[in-house]
């Protein structure tokens, strides 16, 4: 039970910082809702944001970690 309780602050947490990263002005529960859908798609998260522009350079790809090969 205190697994869950952890688990889902975490993600809270998580999300949190992207909503900040990223400056986004939706709620919460939007972005979880978002990210939900679009949970196994291999395509990066301020992608998955239509409003925002992101860097596709790859400049600052060099320091992520892979999740997928």
């Amino acid at each position: 039970m205190t697994t869950q309780i952890w688990i889902a602050i975490s993600a809270y947490v998580l999300v949190a910082i992207v909503k900040k990263l990223l400056r986004l002005d939706l709620c919460l529960y939007t972005i979880l809702q978002i990210l939900s859908v679009n949970l196994f798609a291999k395509t990066p998260i301020p992608q998955g944001f239509p409003r925002i522009e992101c860097d596709t350079s790859g400049a600052g790809i060099a320091n992520q970690m892979i999740l997928f090969y």
